[in-house]
């Protein structure tokens, strides 16, 4: 399994006696000894004590294991969040296999392409989507068992009845070194094609450790932490975070983002933490619900994934209190790039605000600002963002060209346009690739755009992203048409073939699209075109085009 990037021989050729790190499944095995009848996970009115989660991980690695699964083999789960999914990742962890989890919005034909990607052997597929594990059987030339969670009718077994086949079994933890993989990180990058971002045991052994040290420090075995996003990725870093800390999870009943259930369980079971976005974060300081429920237990409310509005900061500080915790992060860097944290989040404008910073380096984290030669830049100068420490993951799964790309001289190149200041508050000013992001995901235009000049009527598309104040941007599609044809005709034709939150929010239509003199078509002559039409003005205006 090829992932290395990026790497150097010690100084003085001095090479370590050994590479071998904790297996991050041993996590559950000291729970369950200093804390076995403590809660560990509650979703609904069903609770898994430490113990338990121990059992059932033990139990379903000795049915993956019956079944083939060994060290370096990938486990890809498509699933919402729920107590089977939970398990999953450290029965991955505890075999030396890889935990492949997808974005269960994702539509069948991507997650097949996952599937193929990854060289995934196993499926383990909630019930919901009898589409996507129909996709991923037909697609995969590697995939040899599909097991269902939850009901359905679909899959040799169920991840249910393969725990209780194997009830009382117990497992012996993998042996790992620090390079060997755990977790395949979907994500992105600049391409829009998504890419296996390799996580490891030691990286992860680090993340967590670095998690604790400046995201929620203090926590104990007495925290608790409500999941409001799901577990397939930055959600899923922080459940294994407060796992290692014999803290519960708490995960909402259905999939569906109730806030006043959110914050009825934050009054129930005294929840001392939270991983969001910026749009939910909002959504629930301007809910009703937040004057109605008691939230005092709060005291890390960790948002990442997208900036967010001062004024809305400033709303947040002014319902839950001095709690916001900011972090900015990509997958690559499992999210240890900056922190501004509780203490430097001010409800009044001054200078002591940082207003538009996303912080300052995190624990045992480089960061630098690079021109395009890979020279660090003075304060206040605009560049790349770059990182180097033992957050950065592995590189990309058998991807060297993206590799190559990434890294420069040791450095992860983020894509990330920004400056620092003296005192080195990182502020982002801008993307390097016309990917944008809206609700805390991230939107690739190529992917939209693909499916979109597949509509018979469609000659040209360009996809940008806009500001909102509801989701920090929303998409907006221009295209030239062969036939007449309207907006809602698109939306209809392209509600099969993308997630809903990569939908474009408007499509307007135009007889050419701006060129450059290369004949291409860069976002930001499609930026200033709609800006000149006035356009911009009518996007969150329902109705047809315009």
């Amino acid at each position: 399994m090829t992932t290395s990037a990026a790497g150097a021989e010690p100084a003085g050729g001095l090479k370590p006696v050994t590479t071998r790190v904790m297996n991050l499944a041993h996590f559950l095995t000291r729970n369950a000894r200093r804390f076995g009848d403590r809660p560990g996970l509650i979703w609904g009115e069903r609770q898994w004590s430490w113990r338990e989660l121990d059992a059932a991980t033990h139990a379903l690695c000795a049915a993956l294991a019956a079944r083939g699964i060994g060290k370096g083999d990938r486990i890809l789960v498509h699933s919402k969040n729920c107590g089977e999914m939970f398990v999953s990742m450290f029965a991955a962890f505890r075999l030396g296999a890889v935990w492949v989890p997808t974005n269960f919005r994702l539509m069948p034909d991507e997650v097949a392409y996952l599937a193929t990607s990854s060289g995934a052997k196993g499926f383990l597929c909630h019930g919901d989507f009898p589409d996507h594990a129909a996709a991923v059987a037909k697609e995969s030339k590697t995939l040899q068992f599909t097991w269902r969670i939850g009901a359905g009718s679909f899959g040799e077994t169920t991840l249910t009845e393969a725990i209780a086949a194997h009830r009382g079994q117990r497992v012996p933890d993998a042996v790992v070194d620090r390079d060997d993989p755990c977790w395949f990180f979907f994500t992105s990058g600049t391409t829009g094609r998504s890419k296996a971002a390799v996580l490891t045991h030691g990286q992860m052994g680090f993340v967590v450790t670095n998690h604790l040290a400046d995201l929620v420090p203090g926590s104990t075995e007495a925290d608790a932490s409500l999941v409001v996003a799901p577990l397939s990725h930055g959600a899923g870093v922080h459940q294994l975070v407060l796992t290692a800390r014999g803290a519960p999870t708490i995960l909402l009943p259905t999939e569906r983002f109730d806030i006043d259930e959110a914050f009825r369980l934050i009054e129930k079971h005294r929840v001392t933490n939270i991983f969001t976005v910026p749009t939910i974060l909002k959504m629930l300081v301007e809910h009703p619900a937040v004057d109605q429920h008691d939230h005092s237990s709060l005291r890390h409310v960790i948002y990442a994934g997208a900036p967010m509005y001062r004024e809305d900061q400033k709303t947040a500080l002014a319902k839950l209190g001095k709690v916001l915790v900011q972090y900015f992060g990509l997958g690559e860097v499992t999210g240890n790039i900056t922190v501004l944290p509780t203490y430097l989040h001010e409800e009044e404008d001054g200078p002591q605000a940082r207003i538009g910073s996303c912080g300052v380096e995190r624990t045992g984290i480089q960061v630098a600002i690079q021109n395009d030669a890979g020279e660090e830049l003075k304060p206040f100068e605009t560049g790349e963002i770059c990182v180097i420490g033992p957050a950065v993951f592995a590189g990309y799964y058998e991807n060297p060209e993206a590799n190559a790309k990434s890294f420069r001289s040791g450095w992860f190149r983020t894509g990330d346009l920004g400056h620092m200041d003296e005192e080195g508050f990182v502020y982002i000013t801008g993307r390097a690739s016309d990917m944008y992001i809206s609700g805390g995901s991230n939107i690739y235009p190529r992917e939209i755009e693909e499916k979109i000049l597949t509509h018979p009527a469609i000659a040209e598309a360009a996809v940008l992203g806009v500001p909102d104040a509801v989701w920090g941007e929303i998409g907006v599609a221009v295209c030239v048409a062969r036939r007449p044809v309207d907006e809602n005709e698109l939306a209809g034709y392209l509600a099969e073939k993308i997630p809903r939150y990569k939908m474009p929010k408007r499509f307007f239509f135009f007889e050419e699209l701006p060129k450059s003199g290369y004949g291409k078509v860069p976002k930001r002559l499609v930026r200033d075109e709609l800006e000149r039409r006035g356009l911009l003005d009518f996007v969150r205006t329902p109705g047809g085009s315009v």
